[in-house]
């Protein structure tokens, strides 16, 4: 059944910079799941799984645009160090998860002081040209639930 809106797909995946290292692998875990059509996923990953069956193999290479974005040079805020989850003792150039309004994201810690760290909220990939190298694993029709929640559910989505 050829991947389209309104299916659950899952696969594993690896990605790589554009020097080819890998800086994210799902290889070895629990393959990613996403409903198709419900932006779960960034749009150029999306776009190139359209049409694509249980058992491909393929890359892709998507550019910001269709990735995680340009990076935006006034994204650097100062949060209070006890609002960083992730670790006890934080060093710049270390991943925190923060709550925001829109749920929990990624930051990248800059600068560390007593009370504040300075931290950059772009995506981690943001601005980068990154290569997919994705295989799909299964392919099946969403279940109510997961079409009136919008996301996958199960091992690789939400629970």
């Amino acid at each position: 059944m050829p991947i389209e809106k309104n299916q659950v797909v899952l696969f594993h995946y690896s990605v790589r910079d554009e020097d080819g290292t890998v800086v994210e692998t799902s290889r070895g875990g629990q393959p990613n799941a996403y409903l198709h059509g419900h932006d779960g996923i960034i749009r150029g990953l999306e776009e190139a799984l359209e049409g694509r069956d249980a058992g491909d193999t393929f890359s892709v290479t998507v550019t910001p645009d269709k990735g995680y974005g340009p990076r935006k040079p006034d994204a650097v805020q100062r949060v209070p160090i006890k609002h960083l989850m992730g670790a006890k003792r934080w060093k710049p150039g270390m991943i925190a998860q923060v709550q925001t309004e829109q749920g929990r994201r990624h930051v990248m810690i800059v600068k560390v002081g007593h009370k504040f760290a300075d931290v950059d909220t772009n995506h981690p990939m943001a601005g980068r040209t990154l290569t997919f190298d994705v295989e799909v694993i299964e392919v099946r029709a969403a279940d109510p639930d997961e079409l009136a929640h919008g996301h996958a559910h199960g091992p690789g989505g939400h629970h």
